[in-house]
């Protein structure tokens, strides 16, 4: 009995050493009111001066606002810019314990995004890796949450397909720059055609800033 005892017990450390070295599930403290008014402070501050392909006040606060109301802990980001995602997705992911990982491929922006997460508080919900999304993304471990894709427009496919099976049941795959108005884009058609043939996933289209698809999946397969 003591032999089962002591090997349930062993067991169970490595189960929670295995747990806490998979950076899909962080586990981080909860937001304080303080980081909540700071970040505010910062985006309402810095309103109308993100450039440098960054996304539009609306899809942020839409992002947030996914992220809170279905209580995601684990998200990704494939194309930092220089931080303005990154911050609204942080933002909500301080609130529910989460952490966000971030790649972007240039140097310069990957280090303004820093700047920008520093300085709004929110550099401890955030990793954010400078880096090839071609080659980080596939090798990404799961589960993840919550994914937003602004980087190349004729790679979506690939990333969506290197991350579906990492989505958890639940999760969100959402997608910037993106109509269903006539398929605009070459990319945007032909990213749509692929969510919208998967039978366990739901997708829509966001158009109150610039362009958001919004896939949830809906069933393992």
């Amino acid at each position: 009995m003591r032999k089962l005892i002591f090997s349930l017990m062993i067991a169970r450390l490595f189960l929670i050493a295995g747990w806490s070295m998979n950076p899909a599930r962080p586990q981080n403290p909860p937001a304080s009111a303080n980081l909540d008014s700071q970040v505010r402070r910062y985006l309402d501050s810095h309103r109308g001066t993100w450039h440098d392909m960054n996304i539009p006040e609306a899809d942020g606060q839409k992002m947030h606002d996914i992220i809170l109301e279905r209580k995601y802990k684990s998200a990704l980001e494939i194309g930092t810019s220089t931080g303005h995602s990154g911050i609204w997705i942080a933002w909500a992911l301080a609130k529910t314990g989460g952490r966000l990982v971030t790649i972007e491929i240039d140097k310069e922006r990957h280090e303004m995004a820093l700047a920008n997460f520093r300085a709004a508080g929110l550099a401890q919900y955030i990793d954010a890796r400078l880096g090839d999304a071609h080659e980080l993304v596939p090798g990404l471990k799961g589960p993840i949450d919550f994914v937003f894709c602004d980087a190349d427009k004729d790679w979506y496919n690939n990333y969506f397909e290197a991350v579906l099976p990492k989505l958890s049941v639940g999760g969100c795959f959402t997608a910037h720059n993106i109509s269903e108005r006539g398929y605009e884009a070459g990319y945007s058609r032909r990213f749509l055609q692929l969510a919208k043939s998967y039978p366990y996933l739901e997708t829509t289209v966001f158009t109150g800033g610039g362009g958001l698809s919004i896939t949830y999946k809906k069933a393992a397969k």
